[in-house]
């Protein structure tokens, strides 16, 4: 009596599976989602500082989005493999900044090659912030 008790629930169960049209789920693309929103904000706390300019950046499979440069901005992404912090490793060391508190927050917040991005980082001024960034695409918005 278990036993068939065990193959009707097993029977059962595979008509359930088969009359809902269960299906393995399919990628809708061969390309991992790389979609972001990019923001320059005036403040020192991503959550408080008022947003100044934002815009949304795609790469994959193709560059678009409101960002004024896209191609220039995932080509600089790219190069970094997506690292944000690698964007900050090159400033301009000829570049002279007022010693002001006046802070700038940059955040970039969504998908990078499938991965979850939530990235934030607090210039002290937006000289500082230009010159560290040198020139960089992805924050030029």
């Amino acid at each position: 009596m278990r036993h068939r008790i065990a193959v009707v629930s097993a029977a059962a169960l595979l008509c359930l599976i088969g009359a809902s049209g269960m299906a393995t789920a399919q990628p809708d693309s061969l390309y991992a989602p790389s979609a972001l929103v990019i923001a320059v904000a005036q403040g020192d706390d991503a959550d408080t500082a008022t947003v100044v300019r934002a815009s949304t950046l795609s790469c994959m499979p193709a560059a678009r989005g409101t960002h004024p440069d896209p191609e220039a901005a995932c080509a600089a992404l790219n190069s970094t493999d997506g690292a944000f912090d690698r964007l900050l490793d090159s400033p301009n060391p000829d570049r002279a900044c007022p010693m002001h508190y006046d802070p700038v927050t940059v955040t970039a917040d969504g998908v990078w090659q499938g991965s979850r991005v939530a990235w934030r980082y607090t210039f002290s001024n937006a000289c500082v912030m230009s010159a560290t960034l040198n020139g960089s695409a992805v924050f030029a918005l």
